[in-house]
């Protein structure tokens, strides 16, 4: 699997590149960023995921998140890939809404028509892209962890409680924990999976844990201020699941914080600094 090098900038004594990729699981080219810190000869670093939310691209958090001084002096690889697949031939949403479609694959291989040929999220971050990383970067593969925002938080959050042994840290801003009942979620679901509500458990953060799925525990961070809070992330229902499912959660309300990323670059390097004691070792 090869790849085209996009941009490479160096900071913090590493290097932040853009790429892309044609892929097989999306049927089209894809772009993605990577941070690799400054490291000796031959060594293979830890490497922590973040999945993006509605509206993003790999671009957001690479130019927002402010996340490259923290993975510099923790020796962390940081890998940002794009939200949905993109191109003059992928459907997108017939009223051009910007919570379905194109920038909102919600981490999901979609079943129903006409989206089923493209829309592999699922497949692309949890088997391609990682093999393609693996394949060109000095990544350490027993090493890894995954955080994402809104969006990505719901990605992130399955991600993790589907595969358990191979991530050792989870964390999310503001995610969306309950997508099967929020409307984000809801016309997501429906779009991707159709009607049959047992068909979104698999993707829904609280169904996985009431359904028994497990994880050494979760980070996670909302704003008070967030607009979205109430209606859309519902965070004491993965509260509430946690505690009876016996999960760890650290949830932290920030009062004061929105959605944005002024509040995600104020909180990275506190994520980042857990994950990185998670992938010690």
């Amino acid at each position: 699997m090869t790849i085209q090098t996009v941009s490479t900038n160096k900071s913090y004594g590493g290097v932040q590149g853009v790429y892309r990729h044609a892929s097989q699981a999306t049927g089209t080219d894809m772009v993605f960023s990577v941070y690799v810190p400054p490291h000796a000869d031959g060594a293979k670093l830890p490497v922590v995921w973040y999945l993006s939310g509605l509206t993003c691209t790999h671009a957001n958090v690479t130019e927002k998140g402010e996340f490259r001084k923290a993975c510099a002096e923790l020796g962390l690889i940081f890998v940002a890939p794009d939200t949905s697949p993109r191109g003059a031939d992928v459907p997108g949403d017939a009223n051009n809404a910007y919570d379905f479609g194109l920038g909102a694959g919600f981490y999901v291989d979609a079943t129903q028509e006409p989206f089923a040929r493209n829309y592999r999220m699922w497949s692309y971050v949890t088997d391609e892209l990682p093999k393609l990383i693996a394949g060109n970067f000095p990544v350490d593969a027993k090493r890894q962890s995954i955080m994402g925002h809104s969006m990505g938080g719901h990605g992130a959050l399955t991600v993790a409680l589907r595969n358990p042994h191979r991530f050792r840290a989870a964390s999310a801003f503001a995610p969306i924990v309950a997508p099967s009942l929020v409307p984000w979620g809801t016309k997501a679901l429906t779009g991707y999976l159709g009607p049959n509500k047992d068909a979104w458990r698999g993707h829904d953060t609280v169904a996985l844990i009431e359904d028994g799925a497990k994880f050494s525990g979760f980070l996670v961070d909302v704003g008070e201020a967030d607009n979205f809070l109430k209606e859309q992330l519902k965070p004491e229902l993965l509260e509430a699941a946690c505690t009876k499912a016996g999960i760890p959660l650290t949830l932290r309300r920030q009062a004061g914080y929105d959605h944005s990323y002024y509040f995600i670059s104020t909180f990275m390097g506190d994520h980042l600094h857990w994950h990185a004691e998670k992938l010690k070792g």
